[in-house]
């Protein structure tokens, strides 16, 4: 949206809405939020780090003076970028969906992100492109793992002083858990990883079917102020630009599936001349692997053997990347 500038830092939305945006959106460079009435606060998620969670804690303290105590946090998903701070507002009530909590008690101590900083060479290709979109980026000392203490299955009202606070399930879509958080009063919606602006997407769990389900979902809230997950604030205009990647990629890919074209090749024919301007290109390679799960019903691949294929497709392309400073 024209009236938020996508800079670094906390942007206030107005009537005790906040959104912490971190350019360029990429991976990692994850968005948060805050929801203050009076003395009670909210928080959308934590960031990839402890000294980047710290930071935008001061920040949103500064703003807001109750932010100083954070009575919930909602993890819209498992993904460390939205979830490695938890620690630090390890008084909170940390609410997240059901299945957000298993995958996240599944994953455990968050030691991949280490092995990619440390030990990325023995990880092959995937090591070698992880290692470069964010092994030197971040900073995954003391990190330990924070899980929710609140566990909920559909939806869940909360209650920020004043403000009813909706909780969403939308998942399984980018993760087995995924979830929305909507401020009716004030027609706010924090999207986390179900809407990424100016970068592809990514979908880990699937079905792509199910992304669009919860696209029109969203368009159905009367919203006008959307904080996604990854990228400037946007509103009902980016949801629909993810709905229309989506139904794109999906009949694309069943064009390219019905003539057996193999999933990674078929990923590097499907034109995206209409996205040429989105981040995080590579990414297309795990979509178009999950359309083809969804045609044949079938389990995802080895996690790894995907990762070294969306490695290839990057170094293939390797396109640039903004700093987040």
């Amino acid at each position: 949206m024209a009236r938020f500038s996508y800079r670094k830092g906390l942007h206030d939305l107005g009537n005790g809405c906040f959104a912490y945006l971190q350019p360029d959106g990429g991976w990692g460079w994850s968005n948060a939020g805050l929801v203050v009435d009076g003395r009670s606060t909210l928080l959308v998620d934590t960031l990839f780090d402890l000294p980047l969670t710290r930071a935008m804690l001061e920040a949103m303290r500064a703003a807001a003076p109750a932010a100083a105590k954070i009575d919930t946090l909602v993890n819209t998903h498992s993904n460390g970028d939205h979830t490695y701070g938890n620690q630090l507002v390890a008084g909170a009530e940390i609410i997240a969906s059901t299945a957000c909590y298993e995958e996240m008690r599944e994953q455990g101590e968050p030691l991949a992100p280490g092995s990619i900083r440390v030990d990325w060479r023995k990880m092959g290709e995937a090591g070698a492109f992880f290692h470069e979109v964010m092994g030197s980026r971040f900073d995954w000392q003391g990190i330990s793992l924070t899980l929710p203490t609140r566990r909920f299955d559909g939806a869940l009202t909360v209650r920020v002083g004043a403000k009813e606070v909706h909780l969403i399930e939308v998942g399984p879509a980018h993760t087995r858990g995924d979830v929305i958080v909507h401020v009716p009063a004030d027609r706010t919606l924090f999207t986390g990883d179900m809407l990424f602006v100016g970068g592809h997407p990514l979908v880990w769990a699937g079905p792509v079917a199910n992304w669009i389900k919860a696209c029109d979902l969203m368009l159905g809230l009367d919203v006008e102020t959307v904080v996604p997950g990854h990228g400037p604030i946007t509103d009902k205009a980016g949801i629909r630009a993810i709905r229309q990647y989506f139904e794109y990629l999906l009949a694309e890919s069943r064009k390219r599936f019905a003539a057996g074209m193999p999933a990674e090749q078929a990923a590097r024919d499907i034109a995206l001349d209409g996205w040429a301007d989105w981040i995080d290109r590579e990414r297309i390679v795990v979509n178009v692997a999950a359309c083809y799960r969804d045609f044949r019903t079938e389990a995802a691949p080895d996690a790894m053997a995907l990762r070294a294929a969306m490695a290839r497709y990057y170094f293939e392309h390797k396109p640039g990347r903004a700093s987040a400073d």
